[in-house]
């Protein structure tokens, strides 16, 4: 069935908007509510992929390949990409990301608004239990913290992740990164993926009208 002209125009206004230059970074996160409620906010600010790296055994990699119900309709609109050796993953994120910062408390850590989120950048968020390995700290750009005042000083992975994309959400309406919506050829491609599905949709007979 052809696309309605509402739902043409829905899928190149988002398209316009997802940001080609940030992505999200998951190493061994176990609990699967976590990584759907990461989905959802990616699909939210507008980041067209993610990436997952599993190499914890004791992690069921099907919660990285099917998303759960919580993310079902975020889900088929964002790439996750996932890989169970770390350094076949930084390799293809540093081919398109300028910078890979990550969560990790060192003396060198930087506050969270002050970096500079507007420029392209993977940010990368370890497990609920013990943070970022320490092969992936090897590869990281830099280190920040998000500011606490609490007592209790640490945030849910995925409440960590939303904070952190709304900065980069902030810093990039400020220039502007979310006001043109002209179509370059990689979200061209993309707008071409979101009609496949959309076809395919209907193919199966249960369109998600999401």
């Amino acid at each position: 069935m052809p696309i309605t002209e509402k739902r043409l125009a829905r899928f190149k206004e988002v398209v316009s908007h997802r940001q080609m230059d940030l992505t999200v970074v998951l190493e061994n996160i176990h609990d699967p509510h976590n990584i759907a409620a990461v989905i959802r906010t990616c699909d939210a600010i507008g980041v067209r992929e993610i990436y997952g790296i599993v190499t914890d055994d004791m992690i069921d990699i099907k919660n990285y390949r099917i998303g759960k119900r919580a993310s079902a309709g975020a889900r088929k609109w964002i790439d996750f990409k996932i890989f169970t050796n770390l350094e076949d993953a930084i390799a293809q994120i540093k081919t398109k990301y300028k910078t890979i910062l990550g969560t990790h408390l060192s003396e060198s850590a930087e506050s969270l608004y002050d970096l500079n989120l507007a420029d392209s950048v993977a940010l990368m968020f370890g497990n609920e239990h013990d943070g970022l390995s320490a092969d992936a700290l090897k590869h990281l750009d830099g280190n920040f913290i998000i500011p606490q005042f609490g007592m209790v000083q640490s945030l849910n992975i995925s409440v960590a992740c939303a904070v952190s994309l709304y900065e980069a959400c902030r810093q990039r309406i400020a220039q502007g990164s979310y006001s043109d919506s002209s179509l370059t050829t990689e979200k061209q491609a993309l707008l071409d993926s979101y009609l496949a599905i959309h076809e395919e949709g209907y193919v199966r007979g249960r369109v998600d009208r999401k």
